[in-house]
């Protein structure tokens, strides 16, 4: 397998532990995985593994169509809606599923959150909508997920959980860290009153600012 491709799984298996410590998963639930652009493959992370005891052996590499092209072990049950995501989304080098409480409050409600926060323009392009709700691990599922999508970097998966995409692996962790905290501000907000959300040129100015200057300055840094 390509240097790429066990960079990849070096960088889930690593992931796996942050997004532990972050609260965003619990157990086995979630799924995580990484492009590997230039030879049209997928590594993502088997099913039934705890994430505490992940390591990058136990990756699984499926190329677009979901043959497992590399790993012993079975991929995610959702990787038939990760790889629509990489199918629909030239853009996205990452996809993370996730279960956070509050976040998942909302999918639950099948309740969008709104564009409340700055972080929410600049990492996910607006507000997080929900898609309509189908079985986990359907191709249903996967086609509501792309749809509800769109162009923003987020969306709800309702009664289930979030899915947050990026360039990168790192980029898609903080999309979903910013989606759990938006949905604690806003159900705290609203026990304060109504929640106002950012005008629509701002949410456009913040995002564009945020992939013409901030992104730069932070891929410099890295």
């Amino acid at each position: 397998m390509s240097l790429a491709a066990e960079k990849a799984k070096e960088q889930i298996a690593k992931m796996g532990q942050k997004i532990i410590a972050a609260g965003l998963v619990f157990g086995t639930w979630g799924n995580i995985s990484v492009r590997v652009a230039k030879e049209e493959l997928v590594v993502i992370t088997p099913s039934g593994i705890d994430y505490g005891n992940i390591q990058a052996r136990d990756m699984v590499v499926v190329d677009y169509a979901g043959q497992v092209v590399e790993g012993e072990r079975r991929p995610s049950n959702e990787t038939q809606m990760h790889l629509a995501i990489y199918r629909a989304r030239n853009d996205v080098g990452a996809v993370m599923h996730t279960h956070s409480v509050f976040a998942s409050a909302m999918a639950v409600a099948q309740t969008a959150i709104p564009p409340i926060m700055e972080d929410m323009a600049q990492l996910i392009g607006g507000g997080v909508p929900v898609a309509r709700y189908a079985r986990a691990a359907t191709a249903e599922l996967a086609a509501n997920a792309v749809e509800a999508l769109g162009e923003l970097n987020a969306v709800l998966l309702a009664n289930h959980g979030v899915v947050g995409v990026g360039r990168d692996l790192n980029e898609a962790f903080d999309v979903c860290q910013v989606v759990e905290r938006s949905a604690q501000v806003y159900a705290w907000a609203g026990l304060n009153g109504r929640p106002a959300e950012l005008p629509a040129r701002d949410i456009e100015a913040l995002r564009s600012a945020y992939l013409t200057t901030y992104s730069k300055l932070r891929k410099t840094s890295c």
